[in-house]
């Protein structure tokens, strides 16, 4: 037998041994290495400090529920009122822009970490004169009937609403369609926070001035 064969022999045996031990030890040998994948790059509905600022800017601050995993999820804004502003219009003010930073696109990092929205643009809202009106002093009349708006957006509207300065602040806001469209009290649960597309506000009827 050959020098060449001898050695050939022997790295035959080195392998088949090696193959032997790994079985033992409970691994199995792979010609191939195993690619799990990049590490994730982002927890899903969490947000960094610099992504909050980014969104937060100046004016005052407010809180939007966005929907992330299924569940409305609180992320800061900001609302620009121009000083002295009466309060009266202070309230329609803030409002509007609840609703224009509901309907606005996520930013690019809350789009990365899952946060999605589906209240539609152009949404407007109007808060009652100060004597034509019959219409509680609480009230918002939105130019869509609440009913007519999918369960998602009506669920993000209602606990973002309830939970502002455009509120009277017990967890309820009351809300209507435009011109005589019935009003109703409607309140952000729990449920509605965690399960917004199982779970409708739960809502009354108000009766008018």
């Amino acid at each position: 037998m050959t020098g060449r064969s001898v050695r050939g022999l022997r790295g035959g045996v080195a392998v088949a041994l090696l193959a032997v031990a790994l079985a033992g030890c409970g691994i199995r040998p792979t010609k191939v290495p195993t690619d799990f994948g990049p590490a994730p790059s982002r927890v899903p509905c969490s947000l960094s400090g610099s992504d909050t600022a980014a969104q937060s800017g100046h004016g005052v601050p407010v809180r939007v529920f966005l929907l992330c995993g299924a569940s409305l999820v609180a992320v800061d804004r900001t609302v620009t009122v121009p000083e002295g502003t009466p309060d009266a219009r202070r309230r329609a003010i803030v409002a509007q822009g609840l609703l224009d930073q509901l309907a606005a696109a996520p930013s690019a990092a809350e789009r990365a970490a899952g946060y999605t929205t589906y209240v539609p643009g152009g949404l407007a809202v109007a808060t009652p004169g100060p004597r034509a009106s019959r219409d509680p002093e609480e009230t918002l009349r939105l130019s869509s009937a609440p009913s007519r708006l999918p369960g998602y957006a009506l669920a993000q509207l209602v606990c973002t609403l309830s939970d502002s300065a455009a509120a009277e602040g017990d967890g309820s806001v009351v809300l209507a369609g435009p011109g005589t469209d019935p009003l109703r009290r409607y309140e952000c649960t729990e449920d509605v926070r965690t399960s917004p597309g199982a779970e409708q506000p739960p809502s009354s009827a108000v009766p008018e001035n």
